[in-house]
């Protein structure tokens, strides 16, 4: 039987996957794109869809800006069924200790160039009154925005395809490395360059790395066009929702296109199951009616759950693997996988291809200090 060669296989078709077979392919490789499921399944039809600066760290904030800056340049062109919007967020301090971070937040981002507007508590108010009264401002971020992932997913496979690459979905990856990749329905495919982007998953193809399940909770509601204008997070959403263990939630919503509210977020680590905890959905209500308590009259028409890829510093996994310089990491985005896509597939690519990157790549390498393998080779 004659196995087919490519010059990359990308194994998963999430947001992450699908941008790296889009940019591999508008640089002229040939490209294949393996995955057991659907197109957008997995984490990219479990996020909120959010593409958003982040300041946790100066990492972060390299790659958040870099892939939003790149959304921003494909707006253009993303089909209806995205549902892009460039709705802003509002960070919403409830209290002066909390506008302190306001003012601070807002500072970095100006030195760096990202366009902020500081709100005082009657300005929040005007710009979103079905917030409760007495909070005492916010931060906005006008060049956020919210998308509808797996429709973006699909974009990107399409354009990727229309360059010739080959999308094999419906049977999962059984072993991938040295330039080979393996099917359990018998197929084979051979490449110079193979991209683990299965999220949650790649450890289990490339052992070495400690990436664990982050499961989340999301609730959307029925039609209320206009409940709300922007992304709407609290300033203690880093404490709550970004906590290495135990479960924690924070109010964070969206407007959708549809008119439709999205509520989130939930946090649980050592939660295998997929089902949902009404523990947890309670939690997280509680806290939106604490920002929103008008979202007490909304009909909630469904709530999913869905798991992320974290790992212990917070920051992904982008580039080659130590030991196995065929198979190059594309995973560990957490919840900021589908902002972060497009800079992940440039900086992916730029690797391969020996070129220069807009930003540095070191912060994000699978470098042997941020490897299980050599703890355990050393015990």
């Amino acid at each position: 039987m004659t196995v087919a060669t490519y010059d990359v296989a990308i194994v998963g078709s999430g947001i992450v996957g699908a941008a790296c077979a889009d940019e591999s392919a508008r640089r002229g490789m040939r490209v294949v794109v393996i995955d057991r499921d659907v197109v957008g399944g997995g984490a990219t039809a479990a996020g909120m869809g959010h593409v958003v600066v982040m300041d946790d760290s100066e990492a972060q904030f390299a790659l958040t800006r870099y892939s939003q800056q790149l959304w921003l340049e494909m707006r253009n062109q993303l089909p209806a069924d995205v549902e892009y919007e460039q709705c802003g967020t509002i960070w919403v301090a409830a209290d002066e200790q909390e506008m302190a971070e306001v003012r601070r937040k807002g500072n970095y981002y100006r030195q760096r160039g990202v366009p902020v507007e500081e709100l005082d508590a009657r300005e929040l108010q005007s710009r979103e009154p079905n917030l409760r009264r007495g909070l005492a401002g916010g931060l906005l971020i006008p060049e956020d925005s919210v998308l509808y992932a797996p429709c973006a997913a699909k974009f990107l496979i399409e354009r990727a395809q229309a360059k010739g690459t080959a999308l094999f979905l419906g049977s999962p990856v059984l072993e991938m490395g040295q330039g080979r990749v393996r099917t359990a329905d018998g197929k084979q495919f051979l490449a110079k360059t193979i991209v683990n982007a299965t999220g949650t998953g790649a450890s289990e193809l490339t052992p070495g790395f400690e990436i664990k399940k982050r499961k989340g909770h999301l609730i959307i509601t029925d039609r209320h066009p206009g409940f709300v204008r922007h992304q709407l997070v609290e300033l203690g959403y880093l404490k709550s929702a970004h906590s290495t263990t135990g479960d924690s939630v924070a109010f964070n919503v969206q407007p959708r296109k549809t008119g439709q509210v999205l509520i989130g977020s939930s946090r649980q680590y050592d939660a295998d199951h997929k089902e949902v905890d009404n523990g947890i959905l309670v939690r997280m209500m509680q806290r939106a009616e604490q920002y929103l308590p008008g979202l007490k009259a909304l009909s909630a028409i469904r709530v999913w759950t869905g798991f992320r890829a974290a790992t212990p510093d917070q920051l992904p996994l982008i580039g080659p693997c130590p030991w196995d310089s065929t198979v190059y990491l594309a995973t560990g985005h957490e919840g900021l996988g589908i902002t972060t896509s497009l800079a992940t597939a440039r900086l992916v690519v730029d690797q391969i291809m020996q070129a220069e990157s807009a930003i540095s790549p070191q912060p994000y390498l699978p470098s042997t200090t941020r490897s299980t393998k050599q703890t355990l080779s050393l015990g």
